[in-house]
């Protein structure tokens, strides 16, 4: 480390996706410092993927248990099943707590120094920390921006955290409302109605766009329907926006045609969740000073290694990560790019491959998806002159799954007519959050069906279901 600096990196932001840089930036020797104004952890451990995951685990428990003629086709009989929702609520929080000081304690002992306060760039290479007892200005060589992001509220929706709340509030569990509406059919919407559906309540979910689930495959969308809504006590409000919410008992909401803002409708219910997506938490951060603006929407500009842009030009030793880019708001996303921006800095220059990034939905039964959707694969091939093809295998074909009762769902794979090469892989079924990584590692490595169809699977496991897939794919490149 230059004398001149007093770190090599300074990261603002201890979600997932500065923690991951950070650990990394340590192994590669270069003497770190993280500033969080809020806990450790950020949106996935205190607010995300952590609690929500809590929740699923435990509301998915009384709903298998509830389930009597799938527990009857295993020989199994239950009695009256019954839940404490205060102790539910604090399995999640329990579970934060000890992530949350998981995270803080793997930063101390790599010698890490974790700085509370806001932090903001206050000129070149250096960051200026805002504290309880005042401002402190630290330099580093490099700096990283990992801010992460915050729910989006539309305009004439007042939230008062009881009543209308965000998932902010949702993870807390204060109140299983006998009727909750759902604004947003996204991976949020579907997870809160897995959990308040399994735990008594009834759905209204309310979608502004012309078709459920509008970023997800259009087969699994549709098979989702059928899984995940249909079957449960979810009602859909499809093509109708949310113009209006007035907190209170009850819940007031004005439905409205999304062209001509018309009243179509008027909802009361006893609460309403806000699933609209989120923001970039970009203000107040300094970037003026570097001359850099956010877009519209406030996201930081970065090129293709993460460099912070000001005028399209890269900006010297200031870097940005994670939902705060917009790039890929996941939070695995987030800590790839971290450590391809440490490799970059240690001369190493590293970029993510965002095609290979698998995400998922932790519904009852799971999404995951990776590459491409199939009109997304269909217009790449128009565009760059190849036809693309699909094969599909479904899990009441596999013996693992019709072992465990859980034989709903399928795989959907995506590839290059001419070459094999796997575009994109889609799965609903049980474990389908595990399972995409074998299909992620398959794209990230540019594989053929033509490969993966003689690999060697376990018997009887759920990962067949893939290896089907990949079979059923081989006749058509032979054929060509």
């Amino acid at each position: 480390m230059s004398q001149s600096f007093d770190y090599d990196l300074i990261i603002i932001g201890a979600g997932v996706g500065g923690h991951g840089a950070a650990l990394h930036a340590v192994s590669c020797g270069l003497k770190t410092a993280i500033i969080e104004a809020a806990e450790m952890g950020g949106t996935c451990v205190n607010r995300g993927c952590i609690p929500s995951k809590a929740l699923l685990a435990a509301s998915g428990r009384v709903r298998e248990l509830r389930d009597t003629h799938h527990l009857k086709a295993l020989g199994i009989q239950v009695g009256n099943v019954v839940f404490d929702r205060q102790a539910i609520a604090d399995h999640a929080i329990n579970l934060v707590t000890k992530i949350r000081g998981d995270l803080t304690n793997s930063l101390k002992r790599l010698g890490v120094d974790t700085i509370q306060g806001w932090g903001r760039v206050s000129g070149a290479q250096q960051v200026t920390v805002t504290t309880e007892s005042g401002d402190k200005t630290y330099s580093a060589k490099d700096i990283i921006i990992a801010v992460g992001s915050i729910p989006f509220v539309p305009p004439g929706i007042e939230v008062d955290h009881k009543t209308v709340f965000t998932s902010d509030e949702g993870i807390k569990l204060e109140t299983v409302p006998p009727w909750v509406a759902i604004i947003g059919s996204g991976y949020i919407g579907l997870e809160f109605s897995d959990v308040y559906t399994a735990l008594g309540a009834e759905v209204t979910m309310i979608e502004a766009l012309d078709q459920l689930m509008p970023g997800f495959d259009p087969d699994m969308a549709k098979l989702a329907q059928r899984i995940l809504i249909a079957t449960r006590d979810i009602e859909t409000k499809v093509g109708l926006i949310a113009r209006k919410v007035i907190p209170g008992s009850p819940v007031v909401i004005e439905l409205a045609d999304p062209k001509t803002k018309e009243l179509v409708e008027v909802l009361e219910v006893d609460a309403c969740l806000v699933a609209t997506g989120r923001i970039p938490a970009t203000k107040d951060l300094g970037l003026e000073t570097i001359a850099v603006e956010t877009d519209r929407r406030g996201f930081i500009p970065v090129d293709d290694s993460m460099a912070v842009l000001a005028n399209d030009q890269a900006v010297p030793n200031v870097w940005a990560i994670g939902d705060a880019t917009g790039k890929m708001m996941l939070a695995h996303a987030a800590s790839a790019q971290g450590i391809a921006v440490v490799e970059t800095i240690c001369g190493r220059p590293r970029q993510v491959d965002y095609r290979s990034v698998p995400a998922a939905t932790f519904t009852h039964p799971e999404i995951s998806f990776v590459g491409l959707t199939e009109p997304a694969a269909r217009e790449l091939g128009s565009a760059e002159g190849f036809e693309v093809n699909v094969v599909r295998s479904h899990f009441k074909g596999n013996s693992k799954a019709i072992a465990e009762g859980e034989a709903e769902g399928m795989a959907k794979v995506i590839y290059r007519q001419d070459t094999g090469e796997v575009l994109g892989v889609h799965i609903i079924g049980p474990h389908a959050a595990d399972l995409i990584h074998e299909a992620a590692n398959a794209i990230a490595q540019r594989q053929s069906v033509s490969d993966l169809a003689f690999l060697v699977h376990t018997h009887p496991t759920l990962s067949e279901v893939l290896d089907e897939a990949y079979k059923r794919a081989l006749p058509t490149l032979q054929a060509v």
